[in-house]
């Protein structure tokens, strides 16, 4: 690799201060969709978008992010990074104003779409002109501060968003993104060199092709089994068939490729491969459960935006208290005995949805939230860290890519899997209190639990609408139950692909920073 220029130290400080401020950017919007599912969901000041409208505008997307992240970075490496970054912030920019004025819930999904590609664009080239600008200790220190953006997104997200629901239309939490953008665009044309690698990776128009189609074509199939509450329809078997034929083909493809821009050779590695299976589990129950936490608040609960927004700071806090708990574990103890128990209490925090109610005192919510958020900053950065810095340095750009791949296609499954779970069960739930319901009553009743309440209200029969709260508390507790059961299976593959306990040779590398490294 080419050595960089040496840039003024200012300069370096100015260019990480842009780092940050896009690194916040796309954290933020990682956070907010969750907090306004809930106004999306309801037809008089949201868009009246269904269960399935909302799966696939959270996973359309972790869809793009997950299956162009790897064929990003090979564009840095051939156009310049600075290039490419610029790129995505504009799609990005221009998606987000799309997403701000879409007019119903398709648009909303083609412009969330959008935007995981501006993201997939700005990740890795974000983090390749980080690794750059900076050189010997003060690269490690600046990966450390850079790292404390992903926190503050994930605590300031939430309250951000329940503050503009609370003060202006749902189409603001997604305009905010707009001028930010802006900003940073300037920052990288006047602060920034165009710094690209003499080696080009080759691009990956195959294995891009065939992993999105897969995805969609799983997440299709599976998200369309909640919207009509059976399996035997050839509309949704067959879409998974086919998206689990195309997956199987990408990895074959892969195989064969030279240069593959996903390497599946590296998950054939005990450690590795474990423990990125680990970590796609650990992130479907993740998605998933968050994405059930945003109707229980706000939905069965009550709770406007701003509240639900500040009752979810508890997880970020327990997120960023775990890794840097779970780095000085690692050292007394050992990996495996440190995150197969953390992930285990993950588990059986999301396990422990299943004895929230409409009644259940707030303290014991944020209890459950702090600590699940402390069990999985404890699993992510710890088994991050040991993954990629057990590679050799020419397979750390792929192993990255490998990394950030199963995770995002972890998320998009989650959200699929449990959406559809809580869609059959709250129909199975509701549809006893429908006896005596009109048609139409009945049929938007059965949509969702938004719906029913929406319906109730206008046909002033609170009984559904109670009934309506009843039958999603049921569907929350059966879903949650078999995300339990996902991520404690993620323990077990931890507990079987880490070395057994014993003192290492080295002491492991800081998981923040070696996390931030991994995404390059």
């Amino acid at each position: 690799m080419a050595v960089p220029p040496t840039l003024p130290k200012f300069r370096q400080q100015l260019i990480l201060a842009v780092l940050m401020l896009c690194s916040l950017l796309i954290w933020l919007d990682n956070t907010v969709l969750s907090t306004t599912l809930e106004t999306l969901a309801d037809p008089v000041h949201g868009l009246g978008a269904n269960p399935g409208q909302l799966q696939w505008a959270t996973g359309s997307y972790t869809l793009a992010f997950a299956t162009l992240m790897f064929t990003a970075g090979s564009l840095g490496d051939r156009f310049g990074h600075r290039t490419v970054f610029s790129c995505g912030l504009v799609v990005f920019a221009g998606s987000s104003l799309w997403a701000a004025c879409a007019g119903d819930a398709d648009q909303l999904i083609a412009a969330r779409a959008a935007m995981g590609v501006g993201s997939a664009l700005i990740t890795p080239a974000m983090l390749a002109i980080l690794m750059w600008t900076f050189t010997g200790p003060a690269r490690a220190a600046a990966i450390g501060v850079f790292s404390t953006s992903a926190g503050v997104g994930m605590a300031a997200g939430p309250v951000l968003a329940g503050f503009l629901l609370d003060h202006f239309w749902w189409g603001s939490v997604f305009l905010i993104n707009v001028p930010v953008a802006v900003v940073a665009l300037v920052g990288l044309a006047v602060l920034v060199p165009n710094f690209r690698s003499p080696t080009r990776r080759p691009l990956d128009p195959a294995g891009m092709l065939l992993s999105i189609s897969g995805l969609v074509a799983l997440a299709y199939g599976l998200i369309r089994a909640g919207q009509v509450a059976v399996w035997s329809r050839t509309d949704v078997w067959a879409p998974i068939v086919v998206g689990l034929v195309l997956l199987a083909v990408f990895v074959l493809v892969e195989l064969r490729v030279k240069v593959p821009g996903f390497d599946p050779r590296l998950l054939a590695q005990r450690a590795f491969g474990g423990g990125n299976v680990a970590l796609g589990l650990l992130l479907f129950a993740v998605a998933a459960i968050t994405f059930y936490n945003a109707f229980y608040l706000q939905g069965a609960l009550g709770f406007s935006p701003m509240k639900a927004g500040l009752v979810n700071i508890p997880t970020a806090c327990g997120a960023l208290a775990g890794a840097p708990l779970a780095s000085r574990l690692v050292r007394r103890l050992s990996l495996r005995r440190v995150t197969v128990p953390a992930l285990t209490v993950a588990a059986l925090t999301m396990g422990g949805y299943g004895f929230l109610g409409l009644d259940t005192p707030l303290v014991r919510i944020e209890l459950l939230l702090l600590v699940q958020g402390l069990a999985i900053g404890m699993v992510i950065g710890p088994v991050t860290a040991a993954m990629i810095s057990n590679l050799p340095l020419e397979q750390a750009g792929a192993g990255s890519a490998v990394t950030n791949t199963v995770r995002q296609t972890g998320s998009v499954i989650g959200i699929a899997v449990g959406g559809t779970i809580m869609s059959i069960e709250y129909r199975r739930a509701i549809e006893p209190s429908l006896g005596g319901a009109t048609g139409q009553v009945r049929e938007q009743a059965r949509v969702s639990a938004e719906q029913a309440r929406h319906v109730a209200t206008a046909v002033h029969q609170p009984t559904l609408a109670r009934a309506a709260d009843h039958a999603f508390i049921h569907a929350m507790h059966v879903g949650a139950g078999w995300i339990a059961g996902i991520a404690l299976l993620g323990a077990v593959v931890l507990l079987v692909a880490l070395p057994a306990a014993g003192k290492k040779k080295e002491p492991l590398p800081e998981p923040d920073q070696e996390e931030a490294r991994s995404s390059v």
